[in-house]
């Protein structure tokens, strides 16, 4: 008696089925460096399907932005000093891969409050237990928004 395993095996020992390729997920930067913040983020943002790295210092972040390719980056507006997290995101901004960038606050009066040239209402990301849709809601926005932007810039070049 044969599995339908078996019959599936060719002559040179593999499986004539192709193989299963993962589907491309986006990739997500998350830098805070309140250590309760980023694991919980980074725990409903993967459980939401992103690949999503985490790092605790405005270098560590830059490190893994020089090494990789991120379709987002969020920075936590009070990392480890006013100014780092959008140092960081100006830096992101510039990579060849272009990521879609957003400072993040748990504190809503922040995200209102902050300077105009830092945070408008595209790239804030306010973030509250009440509001984890809204969290995911915007992450796939940004992400969208990037991609556009990308499509564009692919299709201007075209012409």
């Amino acid at each position: 008696m044969s599995s339908s395993v078996e019959t599936t095996v060719v002559e040179n020992g593999s499986s004539s089925t192709p193989p299963r390729r993962r589907p491309k997920v986006a990739r997500v930067l998350l830098a805070d460096a309140d250590l309760a913040s980023r694991l919980a983020l980074k725990s409903i943002l993967s459980t939401a399907g992103y690949a999503v790295s985490g790092a605790a210092t405005a270098a560590e972040a830059v490190h893994k932005l020089d090494e990789g390719e991120y379709q987002l980056v969020l920075a936590d507006l009070r990392s480890e000093s006013e100014e780092a997290g959008p140092r960081l995101l100006a830096y992101a901004r510039q990579k060849e891969f272009r990521p879609a960038t957003a400072l993040i606050s748990s504190d809503l009066l922040e995200v209102n409050g902050a300077p105009p040239q830092e945070m408008t209402p595209t790239s804030a990301v306010h973030i509250s237990n009440e509001t984890v849709t809204h969290l995911l809601d915007r992450v796939a926005e940004l992400i969208s928004q990037r991609a556009d932007r990308r499509m564009k810039q692919a299709l201007r070049k075209a012409s």
